[in-house]
Parts: structure tokens; sequence; C-alpha cells
């Protein structure tokens, strides 16, 4: 019999429970800003430059590592995310000036975001699933994810009231090694799409997709939400 990351429910909930990891500990990042800040007698205009080269990071890194994983697996790409994300973690909690702040907490954990997030998982979930049960897979993820990000925000406001915020940052650099075992479900195997797509240069698909109205919508949403 097949092992058991090699059923469906296994690789599903895995991915939903990277994604809720990763997109959690960045929705629970505001809650680090006033102590951090104050500890280290930063500005917030300091705190927010870091989290914005996050940003910038995660979008401008983003093809780079789906390209990865279209080339190497996506479960290689999740694992170097995981990796990425608990030593940018672990980083931040000893940073002494907001450059080196920056570095961890906006180019580390950019780069971190995007092997752990939506592009890579929802990626690999569509062609490790039969296309008739692709929107019950990513449906399930998005929902494990979901829940996932709802729950790291007050489990990283108990960890800074009990362990302090540095501490805190540790425990969950922690968490992040910890999953690793979790990327050992996300393995897909080569498909006939990809295959047909395997001699597409990343340039050819960039101007493919600049020439794609529905391409420049979903960034204006993005942008909208990402300008805050």
């Amino acid at each position: 019999p097949d092992s058991w990351w090699h059923r469906p429910w296994a690789y599903v909930v895995a991915g939903g429970l990277i994604m809720g990891l990763a997109l959690g500990i960045r929705h629970a990042t505001g809650i680090f800003q006033v102590p951090i800040t104050m500890s280290n007698g930063w500005t917030r205009e300091a705190f927010g430059f870091s989290i914005a080269v996050q940003n910038l990071v995660w979008g401008l890194a983003q093809p780079l590592t789906g390209m990865l994983a279209d080339r190497f697996g996506s479960r290689r790409v999740i694992v170097a995310g995981l990796i990425f994300y608990a030593v940018g973690l672990a980083l931040m909690s000893i940073a002494a000036t907001p450059w080196a702040f920056t570095l961890s907490a906006g180019l580390c954990i950019g780069i971190a975001l995007s092997g752990t997030s939506f592009g890579v998982i929802y990626g690999a979930l569509s062609r490790m699933v039969p296309p008739d049960r692709r929107s019950w897979a990513l449906g399930l993820a998005g929902a494990v994810g979901g829940f996932g990000q709802f729950a790291m925000v007050p489990l990283a406001q108990g960890l800074i009231e009990l362990l302090t915020w540095s501490g805190a940052l540790l425990a969950l650099a922690v968490t992040c090694a910890m999953f690793l075992p979790l990327a050992l479900p996300m393995r897909e195997s080569a498909s006939p799409s990809a295959a047909h797509g395997a001699d597409q240069t990343m340039r050819e698909a960039l101007k493919e997709a600049f020439r794609h109205r529905g391409f420049w919508l979903l960034n204006l949403g993005f942008l909208a939400c990402g300008f805050q």
C-alpha cells in the first residue's frame, strides 16, 4: 500500500498547514512592532520599511521560486522556504540595527514567503490531484491555511507575553523548522501540461503574462492590498 504521504488528504492538509504557518506569522508581525521598536529605540518608520521590503522581495522573488519549483520540484523549494523563514526569524530576534532587521525581516523572510505561500503550494497541489478534484484540494488547503493564519495571531501574542518578543521570534523559528517534515508529501509528479511548458523560458512566460488582461487586473487588486 502507498505510504500515508502519498494520499491526497495528506498533501492537501500539509500544504494548507505550511501556508497557514507562513502567512500566519506574517499577519502576526504587526503585534511585534511596539515591543521591538520600544526595546531597540527604533522608529515606526524603520519597522515599517522592513516590512515593506519584505512585501516587495516576496513579489519579486515569486517568479524565480515558481521557476525553481517547476524545474526541481515544489518539495525542495518549500524546504528551502521554511529554512529561510526559520533563519530570518532567528536573525530578527538578535538584530541590533534597523538595517540588520531589514535584511532579516525584509530580505530573508520575503524570500521565505515566496517559497511557502500560494504560488508554490497551490501550484504543487494543482499538479498532484486530477482536474476533477482540484477545486476540492485547493479549497481544503485554503481553509486549513486560513485557520492557521487566524490561530497564529493569538499564539504569537501569547508567546510574546510568555517569552518576550525575542523569545517569541525564536519559538516561531523553531516551529518553522519543526514543519519541515510536512514538505515530504509535496512531491508532484510530472504531468503532460508541465512537460509541454518545460521548453518555455522565463522571458517568454513573462511576455505571455504581460499580454494577459487578467494578469494586470490581478496585480491591480494585490497592489491595492499591498499599498497599505
